[in-house]
């Protein structure tokens, strides 16, 4: 089990980069999840959480104010378009990026304490 991690930490631990609104100490995530399927963030995603994807369009932020994400980062050195940024903006949502692949944030984040979504599919408790 894990703890929760404020934006400025994280961003730290990713050798990160703010694409929009500044990283907060006052804004905590309480778990991270990865995808590149919008469906799967929807479907698995937890409030208050972390988003890492390979996505960079505005379908992004989209689906994270819907689930109730907290922050987003894109990870692999990609950088959204202006249209991403301003939703992001006009959302709320913070946006960071890495140069990280997926797996290496997912796993420097997990080391450093940030909790997953939990357990999903037949067998685990959000399928």
């Amino acid at each position: 089990m894990g703890w929760q991690m404020d934006l400025a930490q994280i961003v730290g631990v990713l050798d990160g980069e703010a694409v929009s609104l500044q990283p907060s100490r006052q804004q905590n995530v309480l778990c991270a999840c990865a995808a590149d399927l919008m469906s799967d963030v929807l479907a698995f995603a937890r409030c208050d959480s972390l988003l890492l994807t390979g996505l960079i369009n505005p379908q992004v932020v989209r689906t994270a104010e819907m689930a109730g994400i907290q922050a987003i980062v894109f990870v692999r050195g990609k950088y959204p378009p202006a249209e991403t940024v301003h939703l992001a903006e006009e959302t709320g949502i913070p946006l960071f990026t890495t140069r990280y692949t997926m797996y290496e944030a997912c796993g420097r984040l997990y080391g450093a304490g940030l909790a997953g979504t939990g357990l999903c599919g037949p067998s685990g408790a959000r399928g």
